[in-house]
């Protein structure tokens, strides 16, 4: 088994495959890349048992084979080197010889057989999508999704599928984002819980992208294709929470006001908050915001006054400073909406501009309780 592939090209392959790899593997084999040479095409796949990824590079070569070789040697390896051509040639010594324009360099192989297959999906459905739709869409939830171990459901990322939009939703509880695509449709009705890892992986690829991407999806799995890249996940097990019943859906306080001036403020005044609650007071009169913080332990204490544009009767409601910051740095927009009903009622937070066509971002944060 021999192939020459252009060194620059293999890295930039391979970083993007090693993102799946974990720092420490039950199995051994999970720290290696398989390589799958079958003529002039050579398979590159990484697992770690619950996602596996695979790209195909165009390399220069006449033989076929199977090898599974080491991951962080490989890349530390690769790195070093400027662009040129390597030659890769697996000897019978169960090493493969690495000749770069300098030298040559000895890793010692796995079989390729031990490898772990990837799924294949039995019956499943597809949907077609614009890459740098999908990275937006991850982009705009991931941040929400849960981490706790007890509440495996709220660890990732759901997605409804249906025929007259694409809903990508995430919460823990405490805040929630959900992210509506109009003009983008499915052709059936699906539901699937999506876990992070993979789509961290999509996101850092797709940004940008005007490539198709292909989802398949069954009960257990789902497939992501483009590009001569394919990701195959494990899905989430589970029920997804109801989370259209605790979107408020009479609001009427409404509070309009500049995104980067409200999030400014934020930052600078929940500095002054407790530390265990991060809790910051939102008081609202007429047109003007009182944002307040305090930490009665060590007599801290900030407030600022913001101009806005409201409608409704005159409130107070305390947030936790950390969930408002979140959300106001993931949006982009010049000017968001804050709506409220009651003190002890969800607040939901919308973009008024800087929205594609066809999308449409709700991101929805639960009050704390204030002690006046």
């Amino acid at each position: 088994m021999k192939f020459i592939v252009s060194s620059t090209y293999l890295l930039k392959q391979l970083q993007v495959l090693g993102g799946v790899i974990n720092n420490s593997n039950t199995l051994p084999i999970l720290d290696n890349f398989l390589f799958v040479l079958s003529k002039n095409k050579l398979t590159v796949s990484a697992s770690d048992l619950e996602t596996t990824m695979s790209s195909i590079l165009e390399v220069d070569s006449d033989s076929e084979g199977t090898i599974a070789v080491p991951a962080r040697l490989l890349l530390d390896t690769l790195k070093t080197f400027p662009e040129q051509p390597l030659t890769f040639v697996v000897e019978d010594n169960n090493t493969v010889e690495i000749s770069s324009n300098h030298g040559k360099y000895a890793l010692a192989y796995a079989d390729g057989a031990e490898f772990p297959k990837a799924v294949e999906l039995a019956n499943p459905s597809s949907t077609d999508l614009m890459g740098d739709i999908l990275a937006n869409a991850i982009n705009k939830t991931i941040f929400a999704a849960g981490n706790d171990d007890l509440r495996p459901v709220m660890s990732g990322v759901f997605f409804q599928f249906s025929s007259e939009h694409l809903i990508f939703v995430a919460t823990d509880a405490h805040k929630l984002v959900k992210y509506q695509r109009n003009d983008v449709k499915a052709s059936e009705v699906a539901e699937f819980i999506m876990p992070k890892k993979p789509l961290n992986l999509l996101k850092g690829i797709l940004a940008g992208s005007e490539e198709t991407v292909k989802i398949e999806y069954n009960e257990s799995n789902a497939k992501f294709s483009f590009d001569h890249t394919e990701l195959i996940c494990r899905l989430i097990d589970g029920k997804y929470p109801n989370y259209e019943a605790v979107i408020p859906k009479e609001n009427p306080n409404k509070l309009t006001i500049s995104r980067n001036q409200l999030l400014s403020s934020v930052r600078r005044v929940s500095i002054f908050s407790n530390k265990t609650t991060h809790q910051i007071r939102l008081k609202i009169a007429g047109a003007e915001l009182n944002i307040s913080a305090e930490d009665i332990d060590y007599s801290n204490k900030a407030e600022e006054r913001l101009t806005c544009s409201y409608q409704g009767d005159d409130m107070q409601i305390g947030f936790k400073s950390r969930f408002l910051v979140e959300m106001l740095g993931n949006l982009t927009a010049e000017e968001v909406c804050l709506e409220m009903s009651l003190p002890n009622r969800a607040g939901i937070l919308t973009p008024v501009d800087g929205q594609d066509e066809g999308e449409m971002v709700t991101m929805l944060v639960m009050p704390v309780m204030l002690n006046n």
